[in-house]
């Protein structure tokens, strides 16, 4: 299930985009103001971002420069009433991958959610089928996890858990995230099996809960590191 993180501060826009793209099929994260939206958007991996540009802090065109900068590469699409070409271009050369002016017809915004996602999908699958922290590797495609070579047995929960932070390494990722992107988001809050699973995940590859890869943030979650 595909997610997205939408930076508005205008509640009814909110209330017209969050039920719509859920109805599709996506898990949308809100945040009001530029700062959360930078917040979240540095802590949780996203398929893609949707920014509106005039936000009560600071602009989206300013958040997404500060994105950019720290190497945040997820798709980026701007929401703005502001519809001269020249705010278009300043925008996109910012780093936007996408612009759109208010009022917008909103299936050609979920079709240009599609797009981006899609894009980036195609561009990093090879790149990405396998990843690596250390001596251990896990290859998506082949669904294996070995250590130095040798192949470790991993359940689907555990492969799915650990994949999820190797696939956003030095981001700290919530236990609720984890909980609803592979468990599903009808899940108990207050389960344990985050914890249980990571626990186990440490087990099988001797990563040690103080000093190996898989930090604890206590009261959140979880980051994997790729310094040990």
């Amino acid at each position: 299930m595909p997610s997205l993180l939408l930076v508005e501060d205008d509640t009814r826009v909110q209330r017209f985009l969050v039920p719509g793209l859920e109805v599709e099929g996506y898990t949308v994260a809100v945040a009001a103001n530029a700062t959360e939206g930078y917040t979240r958007a540095m802590e949780e991996p996203f398929d893609a971002l949707v920014f509106d540009v005039m936000l009560p802090d600071f602009s989206g065109r300013e958040l997404c420069r500060r994105l950019r900068s720290a190497n945040i590469t997820t798709p980026l699409l701007m929401l703005t009433a502001l519809d001269a070409t020249e705010d278009k271009v300043e925008g996109l050369r910012d780093g936007a991958d996408d612009y759109m002016t208010k009022p917008f017809d909103f299936d050609e915004l979920l079709a240009r959610i599609e797009a981006l996602i899609r894009r980036s999908n195609s561009g990093h699958t090879e790149r990405a089928s396998k990843l690596q922290v250390g001596d251990v590797v896990l290859d998506r495609a082949a669904f294996t996890v070995c250590k130095n070579g040798e192949p470790i047995e991993f359940t689907t929960k555990e492969f799915q858990v650990l994949q999820l932070l190797m696939s956003s390494p030095d981001r700290v990722i919530s236990r609720t995230r984890i909980l609803n992107k592979v468990w599903g988001y009808d899940s108990d809050p207050l389960t344990n099996v985050v914890d249980v699973n990571i626990q186990r995940i440490r087990a099988k590859l001797q990563w040690r809960s103080g000093t190996g890869p898989i930090k604890t943030v206590r009261g959140y979650g979880y980051k994997l590191t790729l310094e040990a």
